[in-house]
């Protein structure tokens, strides 16, 4: 086999299950072989490669795909469960021809909830996907299926956000950030990619073992979408696949305890106005919840520009509910455990789950999942004229459509069609956006295979 960067080397095999996925039903496995529109085997395909191609520098969602054109993948019925067959893997995911256990784990926990999401999420009549309660209901029951909920446990998890697209200096503080909570006990949940999303769970790797912390809990949360351009990174120890975005981001909030932003792109500016926007709602006004924006001291005026883009659309009351640390892992670490201690005692008193935050009161404008196409993007509401909490989620739909637009494979076709995104609102408003989408190009901090081509145009009213 030649292992060059076009003909690089490749693997047939079939494997057994790993990672708590024993056995599935016959329409399961047909709708996953199912080729046809409706069925999972292209996503199947895309999101194996992604996990099969762990390490992978690029973002964008064809690379992988044009580099293994002939990776097939194939769930098998057997008498006394299910195998896998892979055709034309990439090599790099096995050791002397076994699969890499880790990625073997994840491989299955994308076959898991592929199938879980079609048939028990979408496929029935279980929940009610247009109501709030039936949302969480769904988003529960996909975490409960993961196993990656423990009922036993004081509350502990830390969620990580920031850029994949960070530099070595911004990448090596997130580990010193991982390692201060690792040797406070604290697990980590990510987006599970690479940069932000590695550089915690590697420092607190090391944390753990120090203080021989017992089986630590690296959660990586992503959706088909973000998967397909973006592997995961080989720390993260529980794969969640979770139906779109606007699930996946109920899924951190209800499963961690606290959040911690590091410097990145689109994505994050999304994430925190996600977060915001719920914290800013008068339901959730007393409710603890510790958010910390940090980064080292170079990225001091990254952290500046973040804050007074939301001073200017949220307000006062939106930087009330974070704090901004500088260049001080410990000081991080011991501010997020005190406010977990408070998350703790909240939970105690309201008589919460440790393990599901059913307190968080979402509306469903934040939960219904956002389609980024030209007309949904054009009629976004990005005026002032509207309580914060609803301006904060209509910002965070148009960080959604430009992230579709740059990574995404459906929005960088829909791109190519039809051309930029337009998004229109008040003119000071967009002034501002324009500018810290044009910082974060300057900066380097998307991501993008070739020179970057902005998918947005603004306009302001």
């Amino acid at each position: 086999m030649d292992n060059t960067q076009n003909n690089p080397a490749t693997v047939n095999t079939r494997i057994s299950p790993r990672g708590g996925l024993d056995i599935l039903s016959r329409d399961e496995v047909a709708r996953l072989r199912d080729a046809s529109t409706g069925g999972q085997r292209d996503m199947l395909r895309r999101c194996a490669l992604a996990v099969l191609t762990t390490g992978s520098e690029s973002d964008d969602p064809r690379a992988a795909a044009q580099r293994y054109p002939d990776f097939d993948i194939e769930v098998q019925q057997q008498d006394r469960g299910i195998k896998i067959e892979l055709r034309n893997a990439p090599a790099t995911a096995f050791v002397d021809g076994e699969i890499i256990r880790g990625i073997a784990e994840n491989l299955f926990a994308v076959v898991r909830d592929i199938a879980y999401n079609a048939n028990e999420i979408h496929g029935s009549d279980r929940f009610d996907l247009g109501t709030s309660a039936g949302l969480t209901a769904a988003v529960f029951e996909i975490l409960r299926n993961a196993r990656v909920m423990k009922s036993f446990q004081d509350p502990n998890l830390v969620v990580c956000w920031g850029g994949h697209s960070i530099n070595r200096d911004e990448y090596l503080y997130t580990k010193k950030v991982g390692y201060e909570l690792g040797l406070r006990g604290l697990d980590i949940c990510t987006g599970c990619g690479p940069g932000a999303m590695k550089g915690p769970m590697k420092g607190a790797t090391i944390a753990h073992a120090k203080q021989r912390h017992g089986r630590p809990r690296y959660i990586g949360i992503t959706e088909p979408g973000i998967i397909a351009a973006e592997s995961p990174n080989p720390i993260v120890n529980n794969l969640v696949i979770m139906p779109d975005i606007e699930k996946r981001l109920e899924a951190f909030v209800r499963l961690g305890h606290g959040i911690i932003v590091f410097p990145g792109g689109v994505g994050t500016a999304e994430e925190i106005l996600y977060l915001l926007g719920l914290l800013l709602h008068p339901e959730n006004a007393e409710l603890p919840f510790p958010l910390i924006l940090t980064g080292p001291s170079e990225s001091a005026a990254y952290f500046e520009q973040i804050d007074q883009f939301l001073r200017l659309t949220l307000g006062e009351a939106a930087t009330s509910r974070y704090r901004i640390i500088v260049d001080n892992p410990a000081e991080v670490a011991q501010a997020m455990r005190q406010g977990i201690r408070r998350v703790r005692e909240h939970r105690l008193k309201e008589q919460d789950a440790f393990f599901f935050n059913w307190s968080l009161h979402l509306p469903v404008e934040f939960q219904l999942p956002f389609v980024p196409t030209h007309a949904a993007m054009a009629g976004l509401n990005l005026h002032r004229e509207q309580p914060p909490h609803l301006l904060a989620a209509d910002l965070r739909r148009a960080f959604s459509g430009i992230v579709a637009g740059n990574v995404k494979e459906e929005g960088v076709r829909e791109i190519e069609r039809h051309g930029p995104f337009t998004i229109d609102g008040d003119a000071d408003m967009m002034k501002a956006l324009d500018g810290l989408l044009r910082a974060f190009v300057a900066q380097r901090r998307m991501k993008i295979a070739d020179d970057y081509k902005p998918c947005y145009r603004i306009v302001g009213s």
